[in-house]
């Protein structure tokens, strides 16, 4: 478990007392000598068995101090526990590849708070809620099964731990994320970085596709749409008016399953845009204890009660109602989508025109129904880096062809229709600067982070109290953590 320095002046305060207990009893002992000498021998046989008892006890080891962090030796194998856990083979990972890893994220951390970096702890019990979940699936449910994979009595430890390790991490990325948020590169360092490669040394980039859909989606009718508001409006009374809890509005009638995950509260942010823009928009718009009118977001409609305002954080609750759509609007949804179809097929109109004029997605209808690859923010996908679900709907697609009409529902259980085509296709190919540019840059850009990483890192440990112990310390560090 990650502990911070109180932890550690605990040890030490239990060392002391430990020490301090065993002189007294000795001191009683020496008395003792002057006055009865069975009582010496009584009282020194309780002391033999309380240090008995002590040695016999495996303390567990500090491995290093950075800053206000421990590392205990323990943590290097939870740290392999929890990457086996994600599935990750640590066959190949060497133990001081990984404590140098626990390393830096203990220096993050610790300047973190040196740099009053803030960390919400109902966001960090939403992190562990959900890996709790996840885990509890690779176990079929079983806590005990969790609980012995991890080597914990009850479940308030293991989730202690995995908040400590959590909160840990969170504040090791933010250090990271600020350390390098300024960091940018000119066309010139892009070009400059290129042309530094040796021609034979250029990577290869594996094949491209372009990708178009249009999607519709059935018609929710306006009679279903006023039942969930009326509802809505009959749960903000009830609570308002009639001093009834909104939690168990959230719990009994809320739709959004990612709200039990979340221990039935989210974390807004004034500077991270996360969640619908209406539902940030209604959020930031209450005050303390406030309980919205209902609105509408892609999702479906809400009420909001705003539970808590910490500085530019806000701790919200909401109930999410998804209309129902009737079966003959999903036939008709998909009978509409069919008759598109058709009319590209027979040459009546192009797939980018059809976009514009049928397709209900509006992040892509404007553009011909082109998606955006979300990793590089261009339009190419590599072919072996694509979204498995995505590759599986084209990849018996020739340039131009269209897929027949697919169904899919979202995690609300929306349902909605779409085809798709392949508009262009770059086979496999050496680097170029002109068609590669965004690639390049991207590349460029994190040669760059890392050059001003390690710049701090460098700084930080030579400034940051640092001692690592025993065998450790005969790890071959790539960087200077023995300040040698």
């Amino acid at each position: 478990m990650l502990l911070k320095t109180n932890n550690l002046k605990f040890i030490n305060n239990l060392k002391h007392i430990l020490v301090l207990s065993i002189t007294l009893l000795v001191v009683n002992v020496m008395y003792a000598q002057e006055i009865i000498e069975d009582e010496v021998k009584e009282t020194t046989k309780k002391v033999d068995t309380i240090k008995s008892s002590f040695n016999a006890k495996k303390v567990d080891g500090v491995a290093a101090v950075v800053g206000d962090y421990i590392i205990l030796d323990s943590d290097l194998d939870k740290a392999y526990l929890q990457l086996q856990a994600q599935g990750v083979n640590t066959k190949d990972i060497e133990p001081c590849s990984l404590f140098g890893k626990l390393l830096e994220d203990k220096l993050y951390a610790h300047h973190a708070i040196q740099d009053s970096i803030q960390v919400s702890d109902a966001e960090i019990r939403q992190q562990v809620d959900y890996q709790v979940q996840q885990f509890l699936q690779q176990t079929g449910g079983s806590m005990d099964k969790l609980l012995e994979f991890y080597k914990k009595d009850d479940e308030k430890s293991f989730r202690d731990e995995m908040f400590e390790i959590n909160k840990s991490n969170q504040l090791a990325a933010r250090m990271q994320a600020k350390i390098v948020e300024e960091v940018d590169v000119t066309p010139d360092e892009v070009r400059i970085f290129f042309n530094k490669i040796p021609e034979d040394k250029r990577p290869t980039f594996g094949i491209e596709l372009k990708v178009a859909q249009i999607v519709v989606e059935p018609i929710v009718s306006e009679a279903e749409k006023q039942k969930i508001i009326d509802r809505l409006k009959g749960f903000k009374a009830d609570v308002v008016e009639n001093g009834a809890s909104f939690r168990s509005k959230v719990v009994l009638y809320g739709q959004d399953p990612g709200m039990k995950q979340s221990g039935y509260i989210y974390t807004l942010d004034r500077n991270k845009p996360r969640f619908a823009k209406e539902f940030r928009d209604v959020a930031f718009s209450l005050l303390e204890g406030e309980v919205s009118d209902p609105f509408e977001t892609e999702f479906g409609f809400h009420i909001i009660k705003l539970e808590k305002i910490r500085g530019q954080l806000y701790d919200v609750s909401h109930v999410l109602l998804i209309a129902q759509v009737s079966d003959t609007a999903i036939k008709e949804a998909k009978e509409r989508l069919e008759k598109v179809r058709k009319s590209i097929v027979a040459g009546d109109i192009t797939f980018a025109e059809a976009a514009r004029e049928s397709s209900d997605e509006k992040e892509t209808k404007f553009d011909g129904g082109q998606l955006i690859n979300p990793q590089t923010q261009d339009y190419n996908f590599e072919l072996t880096r694509m979204d498995p679900e995505l590759y599986a709907q084209i990849q018996n697609l020739k340039d131009n062809d269209i897929s027949p009409v697919l169904r899919e529902e979202d995690r609300t259980r929306n349902v909605k229709f779409k085809i798709l085509t392949v508009t262009d296709r770059i086979e496999e190919h050496k680097a170029d600067y002109a068609r590669d540019y965004l690639k390049i840059k991207e590349q460029a850009l994190n040669e760059k982070k890392v050059i001003a990483i390690e710049k701090w890192q460098k700084e930080k440990i030579i400034d940051t109290y640092i001692k690592i112990s025993g065998k450790h310390r005969e790890c071959d560090f790539s960087s200077n953590w023995l300040k040698q």
